[in-house]
């Protein structure tokens, strides 16, 4: 797998790393983009600020969410991701360690297309990511 890249919106670098590391065990060797807060996530993703000199038009494959974010938390980024006709189609999904009903609702409620909960073992949060990685980045057939 090629030719993609992921957004990952994670403020903890601990689980970002071992995303990065879960990615690459895993055989999928996307580029993978970490931004710490939901703030720098919505510059990146419209090009402003910081990432004004990035194409706007050039998104992610997929997006990773975390929920509990600095500054914009998941929730605020995914309303701005689906308000804007640019980054309404863009898939989304909620990667937490939350597993309380009103965050699953309002994610869902949100817009979000699957949300997953982290699992703590290491070996099984590789087997998420590899999942992810299959079915988002391969077999599923994003908007044109």
């Amino acid at each position: 797998m090629s030719e993609h890249t992921i957004l990952l919106i994670e403020d903890n670098p601990d689980d970002a790393e071992l995303t990065r590391i879960a990615f690459s065990e895993a055989g999928i060797d996307s580029q993978l983009v970490v931004v710490g807060d939901g703030a720098e996530a919505l510059d990146y993703l419209f090009a402003r600020g910081a990432h004004e000199a990035r194409n706007a038009a050039d998104l992610p494959s997929i997006v990773l969410l975390d929920l509990n974010l600095p500054k914009l938390d998941g929730r605020e980024v995914l309303q701005a991701l689906r308000a804007n006709p640019a980054t309404r189609g863009l898939p989304v999904v909620v990667l937490t360690t939350s597993t309380e009903p009103f965050d699953v609702e309002a994610s869902y409620a949100l817009g979000v297309n699957s949300y997953i909960r982290k699992p703590v073992d290491f070996k099984k949060f590789v087997e998420v990511v590899k999942q992810i990685g299959l079915y988002w980045l391969v077999l599923n057939h994003p908007r044109g």
